[in-house]
């Protein structure tokens, strides 16, 4: 049974049908990625499956469980947590501030503790920042901080919107290998991305989302081989 299941989701904004019967499925422990142009429908789709958007047809199951119309916050408390696009911190509160919010489902405190001790040794520049206001990092310890404040929560998918957006080559590097140690330790990963290269060389499956529909889909080798992916958007 697929982790996470998409069937048939339409979702407008307005008169704008901005989601065309999207189906796709996660499997437990993949790297799925979700590529495609700007303005294609990546962002919208992850905000439906985190309870962001309500789709006006179609169903999403996680877990098996329908949670097409669960709010929210719910949703977090499920085990799936979202690093929305553009990292979206809280830039008035400090490092740790924005870190013990991602827990905030969590009951335990001495549990929260230790998880934060984890996401600090996982980020060594998010401890030597801990007490520093969060508007004054730079764009990749941002990142890096929008990425510890979702483990925060223990998530068993984590959502990741553009993480490569408007990074150095070199910090996009370390963003990826973030990614693929967090996945290594067991945390399911949808990543949406518009650098193709970098999503397909680190996902097991892919599929290309193209105005609002998925027009291709397969194992992640074989689209980052194909010519009309190549061309569309790599750059070959």
């Amino acid at each position: 049974m697929a982790l996470l299941e998409v069937n048939n989701l339409n979702v407008y904004y307005g008169v704008i049908h901005a989601l065309k019967d999207v189906s796709f499925h996660v499997d437990k422990g993949e790297i799925v990625a979700l590529i495609g142009a700007n303005g294609a429908g990546k962002t919208t789709t992850l905000h439906t499956l985190s309870g962001l958007l309500h789709p006006q047809s179609g169903s999403i199951l996680y877990k098996g469980e329908e949670i097409t119309k669960v709010p929210g916050h719910k949703i977090v408390s499920m085990g799936m947590a979202q690093v929305p696009e553009g990292r979206r911190v809280f830039a008035d509160l400090t490092v740790e501030q924005n870190l013990r919010l991602g827990a905030f489902t969590r009951k335990d405190k001495a549990e929260t503790g230790e998880t934060l001790d984890k996401i600090y040794q996982k980020f060594p520049r998010l401890k030597e920042r801990q007490k520093q206001v969060s508007g004054t990092l730079s764009g990749g310890e941002q990142q890096m901080l929008a990425m510890g404040r979702a483990l925060m929560s223990h998530p068993d998918i984590l959502l990741m919107d553009e993480p490569s957006m408007g990074l150095s080559p070199i910090m996009v590097n370390e963003i990826f290998s973030i990614i693929d140690e967090v996945h290594k330790e067991g945390t399911t990963v949808l990543l949406v991305e518009q650098n193709a290269k970098k999503a397909l060389g680190i996902a097991d499956r892919a599929y290309v989302l193209e105005t609002g529909r998925i027009t291709m889909e397969g194992k992640a080798a074989d689209l980052l081989n194909n010519t009309a992916i190549q061309k569309a958007y790599l750059g070959e």
